[in-house]
């Protein structure tokens, strides 16, 4: 049943009707879902591990001193993590173990999504699959690593801000939703500038395109990372939108050099569909000329009989030859 569609064609471009690529789709996605489900599976039966691994900067951060509460007096504002409610924990692990699944398996995602779109490019572009796993799961684990190295630094800034007669108790549920959120909306966020990549090696954007939208390109980050952080502070927001900005460029150069390798194996590589290449109209230097001997005259030419009072010939040749 996971057999690929594209295995039972035979066209070279990879080429199929829509029902074979709606299968396809299927089979990848189906395998991810698998990879997924299999490290979630490891993950809840390391559930408690993984759920003091994450809490734990946070809580060295903010959270109150053993022994004592939020209530309690103290020279600065701290947080006690709590889970309300009988299913809480229950909910937490779900949450906890999906999100380190999606974290973990994503090797085995990023290679089906490379293997669903390769086809498109040419046999020569091809190899670049490895490359694209071995730079998209670096990007993603490094946008996740990131969300959880600046959640500390986050929290005591948000917790700072709290009144000093006043209690903070942090829910655990909330906590590890706005954990889940950074981490996957971190990950995917820098997987842009590789998707850019995979579009120029594809041929449908080139490099000068893509530079060409910069302004907008910086405008629209800042706004992603102002929506997609939870906390919606300008730290946090920097710290998400300067490296998607870094990368977005280093994804140009790329490209840009990409156009460049393309352009001198192919003049004609950058041209669209509907442009026509252009013409070599430089004259070239007639070479030396070949003389022709005459071909041999029909006896009749010879004789010089024209038979019908036809004009006089010269030499077997008549005046129009």
């Amino acid at each position: 049943m996971l057999k690929s569609a594209r295995k039972q064609e035979k066209d070279p471009e990879g080429r199929m009707p829509l029902a074979a690529h709606l299968r396809e789709l299927r089979n990848r996605l189906l395998k991810s879902v698998l990879a997924m489900g299999v490290v979630t599976a490891v993950a809840m039966w390391q559930y408690e591990w993984i759920a003091h691994f994450i809490t734990g900067p946070v809580i060295d951060t903010v959270g109150c001193p053993k022994g004592t509460t939020a209530a309690a007096p103290r020279d600065h504002p701290c947080v006690v993590v709590t889970a309300n409610g009988l299913l809480a924990p229950f909910t937490i692990m779900l949450k906890l173990s999906l999100t380190t699944g999606v974290v973990l398996a994503s090797p085995v995602w990023l290679y089906q999504l490379w293997a669903f779109l390769a086809p498109g490019l040419h046999k020569h572009e091809k190899k670049y699959a490895l490359s694209f796993v071995a730079a998209g799961v670096p990007l993603f684990l490094g946008g996740a690593y990131l969300a959880y190295a600046v959640l500390p630094t986050t929290a005591g800034a948000l917790v700072g801000l709290t009144p000093s007669d006043w209690a903070n108790q942090f829910p655990a549920d909330e906590f590890f939703d706005i954990v889940t959120r950074m981490v996957l909306v971190f990950g995917l966020a820098f997987e842009l500038p590789l998707v850019l990549v995979l579009l120029n090696f594809g041929g449908v954007l080139t490099g000068h395109r893509i530079m060409s939208w910069w302004r907008f390109m910086v405008l629209g980050i800042t706004i992603f990372a102002a929506l997609a952080t939870p906390t919606g502070d300008p730290l946090t927001m920097g710290l998400l939108a300067a490296p998607i900005v870094v990368l977005y460029f280093g994804a140009v150069g790329i490209c840009l050099f990409n156009d460049r390798r393309r352009k001198l194996g192919n003049p004609d590589a950058g041209l669209s569909d509907d442009e026509a290449s252009e013409l070599d109209l430089t004259p070239e230097r007639v070479g030396e000329i070949e003389s022709v001997s005459s071909g041999r005259m029909l006896p009749e030419q010879a004789s010089g009989d024209a038979g019908d009072g036809d004009a006089p010939r010269r030499g077997g040749y008549d005046d129009v030859t």
